[in-house]
């Protein structure tokens, strides 16, 4: 008789919750969220809460996700690596205006100081492209500097990085995330 009257009040709570969940159906957003909760739903400049469903996906470019510093000289001799960097993991969060897409990008890197490392501030060279299709809506070099403490142990770092591009692109839009030889360069 106990175990019935449990299942029982079981059954009656799950039948109020739909129920109540019922009452709610007509307008899901101002029945579920308080109207103050502004983590919870974002809202545009004109006061109305909108659904933001694109956040663009974040991609390693084949080769890029490594980056080896040699001694001025004596590239592709073992010998003379100062360091080897590279990124093992990425991740994005997305806000929007009425017109801009604010991407924030985070990746995790390690950095591993070679025979030629010392300890001290390491600078490695990290891109972000964007593109939309074929088109490239925005790409920056950015010198990101890494602390090593002890040469003899690998150094974990967290690149983060806040990339704002027009509002007005397309659902094909990718962030490619990597190293780069090249100078840094101010963004477009």
């Amino acid at each position: 008789m106990h175990v019935s009257l449990v299942v029982s009040r079981g059954v009656l709570a799950v039948s109020l919750l739909m129920v109540l969940a019922g009452c709610n159906a007509g307008n899901p957003v101002s029945g579920l969220l308080p109207q103050s909760t502004p983590a919870a739903q974002p809202v545009a400049a004109s006061g109305e809460p909108f659904v933001q469903g694109f956040c663009p996906q974040v991609n390693l470019r084949d080769g890029s996700a490594f980056h080896r510093a040699y001694t001025r000289g004596k590239e592709e001799d073992a010998a003379h690596v100062i360091y080897q960097a590279s990124i093992a993991d990425t991740t994005r969060s997305c806000s929007r205006t009425e017109t801009t897409l604010t991407v924030n990008v985070l990746a995790q890197g390690r950095l591993v100081s070679g025979p030629q490392g010392k300890a001290g501030t390491i600078t490695v060279p990290v891109r972000i492209t964007v593109t939309d299709g074929d088109q490239q809506v925005y790409s920056e070099v950015e010198p990101f500097s890494v602390t090593v403490a002890d040469v003899n142990q690998p150094t974990q770092f967290i690149y983060s990085r806040a990339v704002t591009i027009p509002g007005n692109v397309s659902g094909m839009t990718r962030v490619h995330l990597g190293f780069d030889d090249g100078k840094a360069k101010k963004k477009k």
